[in-house]
């Protein structure tokens, strides 16, 4: 289990927010305990992005293609139900019940719900697995015979990954409801290295030569990667004292609690990963039939990772600690904790959207460029990265403001909301494809314009239900960090000009160094002028540094 304590504050700098450990006193969430759940998501995200690299080498662009739209569907029931709606209603009840009737009720919930979603889940897979060909006609109709067949396989393999995380989802809702943040936030990085090893693996077993066979083997280690993802964290559950017992009292007023905060969050959820399923669709409809919906793969899962390292995590230790404040109503409290969520989130992915954008062909080069993944496929992913990193910062912000919502009772704001976005994405996607003729990287700016629309929507709403979200701290806190957005852009935009010049017929080692000294000189910029301009984000960030440095220069004994 992890604790917070209150790092020594630099002059100038306003009050700290600390973690949620007072069970009779809810605070904000601290910079310290971002961090610590942030490395741990960076792990996973680091593992995420290798398994990409090494997915990307591996297999051809028709192969790639194959799979991300075999996977896509999966993976979007993942990302609604398990980690999203499943999740955020489960967390939100889990979390007040805990506060208000005690550990016992508590785990009672976890029986029934658990068992539920056991239930229904396995129905859910056993459903995709036998529509398997009507779905993928639906999704890449307009493919090659070969590859639709291909693509009904590969769905039918990977199906049951949706009933896996669906658990691992429950249990890290359960962990993080008590305040365990380590274990959940390390499971999926088992997910990668399982996928990792296990698909590589078989990959090379079923079929040296890296064609379909092996694809078959790279989808079953990912079936085993969920696995994985589940089973590393049942030892932290059962240290809390959780033994689960099968239970179908599931007219239990808490399970029908969640029930009723799930639906609306599906749809309020389903905004971005709708939009994404949408994306990968229109994409097999462009003229170019193989490598679009990888290039929006490999561009997306760049932007995911500090939107992963920075907004979910937010996210993550923001959840329970506004469910247990909303306890009490919308209260100063509440208000609190979320607008620090949005400073900190705004703080953390303005110079990620940034840098991506500017650096976008070196970083996917360094990256992806190897074996299979052509110089061709760089330069197209990073025109998708380039708009895909535009909508970062909504995205992230998204992550925060969205759940609160389901904690305050208003659960049907988000989804009408979600919904016109969704119909307003698929108006953009079908004027830029058929209207236009325009390429893929019109795809992804048509997200991140879903992603402001939506954030900014959320937000009006929030403000007016709470009476006030600290929207001049807010917008102080941007008008802060604008200088220092600037600087690191313009050395951005410099190291490719003048300090890139041989890229070309530099190696892999010189172009990684090259490309890292340019990140750092910009990132220190960024952060050096948002301290010199007293931005109170930068200040815990360097109040804990100098504490870890002080603590390492003290003689042992």
């Amino acid at each position: 289990m992890l604790h917070d304590a209150s790092p020594p504050r630099p002059p100038g700098t306003g009050p700290l927010p600390a973690t949620p450990g007072d069970p009779g006193k809810e605070r904000a969430i601290s910079a310290k305990t971002t961090g610590i759940v942030g490395l741990a998501v960076m792990c996973s995200r680091i593992l995420g992005l290798v398994r990409e690299q090494i997915f990307a080498a591996m297999f051809d662009r028709a192969l790639r293609d194959c799979f991300l739209v075999a996977f896509r569907l999966p993976n979007l029931l993942r990302d609604l139900f398990a980690e999203g709606a499943l999740s955020t209603a489960f967390v939100t009840v889990f979390s007040q019940k805990m506060k208000t009737e005690g550990d016992r009720a508590a785990w009672q919930l976890a029986h029934r719900t658990i068992s539920l979603a056991t239930v229904v889940m396995s129905g859910i897979t056993l459903l995709g697995i036998l529509c398997a060909p009507w779905i993928v006609q639906a999704m890449a109709g307009s493919w090659e015979p070969w590859k639709v067949e291909f693509t009904i396989l590969l769905t039918r393999i990977m199906f049951p990954f949706i009933l896996l995380v669906s658990l691992a989802a429950l249990v890290m809702g359960i962990l993080n409801s008590r305040k365990v943040y380590g274990a959940p936030a390390m499971a999926s990085s088992y997910f990668n290295i399982v996928s990792i090893l296990g698909g590589a693996g078989l990959a090379w077993l079923l079929d040296p030569h890296l064609g379909p066979r092996a694809m078959i083997g790279f989808s079953i280690g990912t079936l085993l990667g969920g696995l994985a993802q589940l089973g590393v964290q049942l030892p932290a559950l059962f240290r809390e004292g959780y033994r689960f017992r099968f239970s179908r009292d599931w007219k239990d007023p808490g399970v029908k609690r969640i029930q009723q905060l799930m639906w609306p969050a599906v749809i309020a959820g389903s905004a971005v990963q709708v939009n994404v399923l949408m994306n990968t669709m229109f994409a097999t409809e462009l003229a170019v039939k193989n490598g679009p919906v990888s290039w929006l793969s490999c561009a997306f899962r760049l932007m995911q990772l500090p939107l992963g390292v920075f907004g979910v995590t937010v996210a993550t230790l923001t959840l329970p600690v506004l469910s247990r404040a909303a306890t009490n109503g919308v209260t100063d409290e509440f208000r609190t904790v979320l607008g620090s969520g949005n400073r900190l989130v705004l703080f953390l992915t303005l110079p990620s959207a940034v840098g991506l954008f500017v650096l976008a062909q070196p970083i996917i080069s360094v990256l992806y460029e190897h074996g299979m993944f052509t110089a061709y496929d760089t330069a197209e992913s990073a025109l998708a990265l380039r708009w895909y990193a535009v909508g970062l910062i909504f995205y992230a912000c998204i992550k925060v403001i969205q759940p609160a919502f389901t904690a305050i009772g208003h659960r049907f704001v988000p989804m009408a909301v979600a919904l016109g976005s969704i119909l307003l994405n698929a108006g953009l996607n079908s004027t830029f494809v058929y209207h236009f003729r325009l390429g893929h990287e019109f795809l992804a700016l048509s997200t991140a314009v879903i992603a402001a629309v939506n954030f900014l929507l959320l937000y009006y709403f929030m403000r007016r239900i709470t009476g006030g979200l600290d929207t001049g701290r807010l917008l102080l806190t941007l008008l802060k960090l604008l200088p220092g957005t600037v600087a690191l852009g313009f050395v951005s935009w410099a190291g490719l000009h003048w300090g890139l010049t041989e890229w070309a017929t530099s190696g892999l080692p010189r172009r990684a160094v090259s490309l890292g000294l340019i990140i750092a000189a910009a990132g220190s910029a960024y952060f050096v002028l948002a301290l010199a301009l007293k931005v109170d984000e930068a200040g815990q960030f360097f109040s804990i540094l100098q504490k870890r440095r002080a603590r390492r220069g003290k003689p042992k004994g």
